[in-house]
């Protein structure tokens, strides 16, 4: 069976070291221009200079994303970027536009082409095109079932991966190809700008009754009609690789340094485990629950998602409290904190490869080495004795239900 590739999302610096921490074969990140999520922290150039000589370092490949729908005036920048890019120990470019394909072959032409799903390729037919437009890798549109999946994956060329969705965000429209925040607040989906407003709670006013509101509903669901709900494929790793898929992507560029290290750990034990024939332990299942998330779905690898018409607020319970920075041999740890806890408070402590161990805050020590009961100043650093050795990157959290 060949081994499927883990792609973690990195909105950020400290989010990229997180996804390498925690597992990931490949990460994809953007620079300030030209990615699909405008709001995620982004590189700029120095950084992605920085980023691509750690992911050199650490043998992770790096993915930078073009995948924007660029207008005229972007259109005259990109040369320049590409030029930039193609001179960096970079895997791939990810783009969904024919006009920048077209246009990395010429200003990049060190770099695999990797097509967006906002191309929308749901057949294999597409598939073969990009192929022969110069592609290496597509990025199958999220509204495809596992069956289809399959029949690309039978009927392209031997030598193009496939790449889908295995986890995070989905968008009520058609692959994310959405004019709806655009119309509603000017703020652009497709230029990575989306406000989300497909998750709002609507309601009906009449012309002639203004403030009078009547309820969008035809049952006791809600009226929450377009929220989606969010991918889960933890449990079904084993069916992505029996049908030939070459990547799992995991969405969330925009979302913390928290949910990228949790979820790319447990993926990494989910592909480690398929790969073996091997069941997953729930310690590392049960991760993709202590993360902020919607609640989740197959997608529609095995059938209609449906949606979550209830509200659109996330599921917020796990709280990181802080980070390890350095341990001993015996668990003696600096870590810089994040949200205030206090000795005897219930914390886990979870970290790359290291599966959630319970335990009570004991006694901690400030970095002069006075004792403190309760630590509650972002960014400090303080000591504290674990059960046990941990890496870096480590974390401290804490089940707190939280906005």
């Amino acid at each position: 069976m060949k081994k499927l590739e883990l792609l973690s999302p990195a909105g950020d610096m400290e989010r990229l070291e997180m996804a390498i921490a925690y597992g990931a074969d490949a990460v994809y990140l953007a620079g300030e221009h030209f990615g699909m999520r405008s709001f995620a922290g982004n590189f700029d150039k120095e950084n992605l200079i920085k980023a691509s000589k750690l992911c050199k370092q650490t043998g992770v490949a790096l993915h930078v994303t073009c995948n924007t729908m660029p207008r005229n005036e972007e259109v005259e920048q990109l040369p320049q970027y590409l030029e930039f890019l193609n001179e960096l120990d970079i895997k791939a470019l990810i783009m969904g536009d024919i006009g920048v394909l077209n246009m990395a072959k010429k200003y990049a032409p060190k770099l695999e082409i990797h097509v967006s799903t906002q191309a929308s390729i749901v057949n294999y037919e597409s598939a073969m095109a990009y192929y022969n437009l110069g592609a290496k890798r597509v990025i199958l549109a999220r509204e495809l079932s596992l069956k289809e999946i399959e029949l690309i994956c039978q009927r392209k060329p031997k030598d193009l991966e496939i790449e889908v969705f295995g986890h995070g965000a989905m968008c009520v429209s058609y692959s994310g190809r959405c004019l709806l925040s655009n119309y509603m607040t000017g703020r652009d989906a497709n230029r990575g700008a989306c406000a989300q407003p497909c998750r709002y709670q609507y309601d009906i006013v009449e012309e002639k009754r203004p403030g009078e509101y009547f309820s969008v509903i035809e049952d006791d669901r809600g009226t929450h009609i377009m929220n989606s709900k969010d991918l889960c494929m933890i449990d079904h790793v084993s069916d992505l690789l029996e049908v030939g898929v070459d990547s799992l992507k995991i969405e969330g560029r925009a979302k913390s340094a928290y949910y990228t290290a949790v979820v790319t750990g447990a993926y990494r034990h989910a592909i480690d485990c398929a790969m073996r024939s091997e069941p997953l332990e729930h310690v590392w299942r049960d991760e993709v629950y202590k993360v902020s998330h919607r609640h989740y779905s197959t997608g529609f690898f095995y059938g209609q998602p449906g949606q979550h018409t209830d509200h659109s607020r996330y599921v917020r319970e796990w709280q990181v409290v802080a980070i390890v920075e350095s341990c001993t041999q015996d668990g003696m740890a600096v870590l810089s904190l994040r949200n205030k806890f206090q000795q005897g408070d219930k914390v886990e402590v979870i970290g790359p490869n290291v599966a959630a161990l319970e335990f009570e805050a004991p006694m901690m020590y400030t970095e002069k080495g006075t004792t403190i009961d309760v630590v509650k100043t972002p960014q400090m650093k303080f000591q504290m004795q674990l059960p046990k050795a941990v890496p870096r990157l480590s974390m401290l959290r804490i089940a707190r239900a939280h906005a």
